[in-house]
């Protein structure tokens, strides 16, 4: 491996060491190839991460190997990194690292970090959640044309409610549609938002798509995973690199790719090109930010009309007028 070297980013000193290291072992891209993909895709990178808090994913040996989850920007740091307090869902807080620009991402990256999993607010505002994240996600037999199906649905709908969203990859099976908020909703809102469409879609598209929490009452349909949108909830960055071996990135796509999209063609080596020759289709979308009040008025006539709340993850506390969290199986054994 080689030496370490010094890069000036924006007149911040960042330490690489081993720049030789491979990181992605299917075609050999190392530690080196990594920083210079972000740095080629820094500007559409910061539009989307700048700013808000990252949950670190580390590999310091490279996809594939052993790995865990950070939180806490780890003790000796440098001075300059920037940091917020977050909280899990039983109230620990903890010092994580803020996308403040792109030194503290090569930061990151040098400490072997192959997924930024982002919060759904900026470090200055934590009250205020400006993202709806739409996870829509395959059940058993569900292939990538069911998923495609349902993104359109699910733009079709939105659009009916004059609501604009954005479709990237996953980087992995998946794919994501965000709406971009006006500055007016917290966490616990903006869940109750993601719920109301996702039982929405499912009124409508029974066959198609679920809402339903438990898998064992999906059956072979497109989830909508709302509660991607629970407060304190991270979802894996926007253009960062999954730690795949082939370095798949969750990729920004126009509506108009969608037929043709090929998701596992968006590596860490190809997006560079794709974004200096298309560049990013999600250009300008923080400066039309959107209204969820027509999802709300769905979620307080759910309420009305009897439905209790969906099913929260289980790392949270019991919420009010949540059903019993035990799956149907289980609750019937009972």
């Amino acid at each position: 491996m080689s030496e370490a070297m010094l890069l000036d980013v924006d007149g911040v000193e960042v330490k690489i060491s081993s720049p030789g290291k491979v990181y992605f072992p299917e075609h050999g891209e190392t530690k080196l190839d990594l920083v210079e993909y972000y740095r080629a895709i820094s500007g559409p990178l910061l539009a989307r991460l700048g700013g808000r808090p990252l949950l670190l994913e580390r590999y310091p040996d490279g996809a594939g190997g052993k790995n865990w989850f950070q939180k806490r920007v780890p003790k000796g740091a440098p001075p300059w990194l920037s940091t917020t307090v977050v909280s899990t869902p039983n109230g620990t807080t903890s010092d994580a690292l803020v996308a403040k620009d792109l030194a503290h991402i090569l930061w990151a990256v040098n400490l072997g970090c192959l997924g930024f999993h982002v919060w759904p607010y900026l470090a200055d505002t934590p009250e205020v959640t400006d993202e709806l994240r739409v996870d829509l996600d395959p059940s058993p037999g569900i292939g990538f044309d069911e998923l495609r199906e349902a993104a359109l649905l699910t733009r079709e709908f939105l659009a009916e409610h004059g609501i604009e969203g954005h479709l990237k990859t996953s980087g992995s099976r998946g794919l994501h549609l965000y709406v971009m908020l006006e500055p007016r909703w917290d966490g616990f809102q903006v869940r109750a938002a993601a719920v109301a469409l996702a039982r929405a879609l499912e009124r409508r598209h029974p066959e198609k798509i679920t809402a339903q929490w438990w898998k064992e009452e999906r059956g072979s349909r497109v989830f909508v995973d709302f509660n991607q949108n629970a407060p304190h909830k991270t979802v894996f960055g926007t253009w960062c690199v999954r730690p795949r071996v082939g370095g798949q990135v969750s990729t920004p796509i126009g509506w108009d790719e969608l037929d043709g999209v090929e998701p596992d063609a968006f590596t860490l080596s190809t997006v560079p090109a794709r974004v200096a020759e298309r560049g990013d289709p999600w250009a300008g979308a923080g400066e039309r930010p959107q209204s969820i009040e027509p999802l709300l008025e769905m979620s307080e006539a759910d309420m009305a009309n009897g439905l209790m709340d969906a099913p929260w993850p289980p790392v949270y506390p019991k919420m009010p007028n949540e059903p019993p969290r035990v799956a149907p199986s289980r609750a019937k054994k009972a």
